[in-house]
């Protein structure tokens, strides 16, 4: 190792979701630190009810309103992905998004940044057949292909010296302590135990741990909470646009994704709460009649589709735990002490993203990276 990767600051993240990838690359890319992300389930694993990121839409339409601090945070993560979408092959798709409210809509509308964004006309919405909605918007934005997108964060940290390590922590002393020597192999360990100081705690430690915050010892947030998500995958090739009815009384958002690859998501659910991490067959049903009221173009040629129409064209049922918080996001930093000892170091935590994770993700994690290195310097 050269002196000058010796004086890199070393950072630890924890998580390998959407929101720890985008934050170690944000630090990991200022050449001031050396980062190791580390976790239980990496992009890499088969799909789990674990690893919430594999299983989202996903699409960047913001949630937040205008006085939402959370607004600033997607703005510039979408001027960001913006910037990357003809830059990353099968990653992302530029695509006519249609947004239907059941309530009324706030004016101006939080998404009016958007590219080529228009409101829907009262006859527009006037002609609308199987849905009724209040409001309307439409706009170009982009969709993501996530297992596609998650390897690209993590093989472009990789490119630029950052590492990532398997492993399961169960409290925060343990990585502030040791770092990640308990998850080393056999020979790394010798070479750091045969070496001065190789054994010592990081500089700081960043939480991008998504629901687990509410178990990981030491910060045991009970704030954090499930909002379980039921979705749909098809095969349809021919969907080249998006649409999503919000009511948000009912629980629901009725949408349909397309991604580069020719698959579309189709969703969804709001369940706060719940854990149950199978698909519900009477849900994934409600899904697609639900949608097929939306978007009958999935099954292009016929005039009143049903479900028994698209299920040639199912690949899976899907089901997702979005991590939740009351009171919101959280993006802030505290100290921890160090394990037997009277030192202690900084530690960042960002998460608590609910439904925003790849919304805000390289939003927060500059805001993250901001906070890493004010309590670095005090």
């Amino acid at each position: 190792m050269s002196s000058s990767e010796n004086a890199l600051k070393e950072v630890i993240v924890l998580g390998a979701g959407v929101v720890g990838l985008s934050t170690a690359l944000k630090i990991q890319e200022t050449g001031r630190y050396k980062v190791t992300i580390v976790a239980e389930v990496l992009p890499t694993d088969p799909k789990t009810i674990k690893y919430t990121s594999q299983w989202a839409g996903a699409h960047h339409v913001s949630f937040a309103s205008l006085d939402d601090p959370r607004h600033a945070l997607d703005k510039e993560t979408f001027d960001e992905l913006w910037k990357l979408k003809d830059s990353v092959e099968g990653c992302f798709m530029t695509i006519h998004q249609t947004e239907y409210f059941s309530k009324q809509r706030a004016s101006p509308s939080p998404l009016a940044h958007m590219p080529e964004f228009r409101s829907l006309s009262p006859n527009e919405l006037g002609a609308l057949e199987n849905i009724q909605a209040t409001n309307g918007e439409v706009f170009s934005t982009i969709s993501f292909d996530t297992p596609v997108y998650l390897m690209y964060l993590s093989t472009r940290f990789l490119s630029k010296g950052g590492r990532i390590v398997r492993g399961s922590v169960q409290h925060i002393s343990e990585i502030a302590g040791s770092g990640v020597f308990s998850f080393l192999g056999h020979e790394e360990k010798k070479h750091l135990i045969a070496k001065p100081n190789g054994i010592k705690p990081p500089a700081a430690i960043v939480v991008c741990v998504g629901l687990g915050a509410r178990f990981l010892g030491g910060v045991e947030d009970k704030d954090v909470y499930p909002i379980r998500g039921q979705t749909v995958l098809v095969n349809a090739p021919w969907i080249k646009h998006g649409k999503t009815l919000s009511d948000l009384d009912a629980q629901e958002w009725t949408y349909m994704i397309p991604r580069k690859s020719g698959t579309v998501i189709l969703g969804g659910t709001l369940e706060p709460d719940d854990w149950n991490p199978t698909p519900r067959p009477e849900t994934t049903r409600s899904i697609l009649e639900r949608v097929l009221k939306l978007a009958p173009e999935l099954v292009p040629g016929k005039a009143n589709p049903t479900v028994e129409d698209i299920w040639p064209i199912v690949i899976e049922e899907g089901c997702g735990f979005r991590p939740g918080r009351k009171g919101g996001l959280r993006l802030e930093a505290e100290e921890v002490q160090v394990p037997h000892t009277d030192k202690t170091i900084p530690v960042v935590y960002n998460y608590g993203h609910a439904g925003s994770g790849y919304i805000a993700s390289f939003g927060s994690a500059r805001v993250a990276l901001d906070l890493l290195e004010k309590a670095l310097k005090q």
